[in-house]
């Protein structure tokens, strides 16, 4: 049997769209995946426009708090995605990398927040795809 995949989401501040994506992976894949996310300088908490943006299609990431980037969890993880952290994500041979490039939801309103949430939801089907392409992504 072999190993479920695993993907690890980083941006700066680890509250908003590396909180997003870890929540819509969750949501549409559950335990097929295993998923983490982390940040080069987390924030407190969780941007809370990224919170309500996530709890108007039905996924809580309120309880949520930002980590900050371990080693260990890079070497844990098959797909390392950066949104955003620059030079700060630490880069393993063998890995692999993907580079989502998005509009950083710090500090904007949730009417903002929406299309990002919606750009990463779209991103997570085609991944889920590619990671699990014997399954189909569970809508809700």
């Amino acid at each position: 049997m072999s190993a479920k995949p695993s993907v690890l989401f980083v941006c700066v501040h680890n509250a908003g769209r590396s909180q997003m994506a870890a929540g819509w992976l969750t949501h549409l894949a559950g335990d097929r995946v295993e998923v983490r996310s982390a940040g080069s300088a987390p924030a407190d908490q969780v941007n809370p426009a990224a919170v309500e943006a996530m709890r108007e299609v039905g996924i809580d990431i309120a309880d949520q708090k930002p980590k900050i980037l371990a080693i260990d969890a890079v070497e844990a993880s098959d797909v390392c995605i950066t949104m955003g952290c620059g030079d700060a994500c630490p880069v393993f041979p063998g890995k692999r990398y993907l580079d989502w490039k998005l509009d950083d939801p710090a500090g904007q309103g949730v009417e903002a927040v929406r299309p990002i949430r919606d750009q990463i939801r779209i991103r997570i089907e085609h991944l889920i795809a590619e990671l699990l392409p014997s399954d189909q992504p569970t809508r809700h």
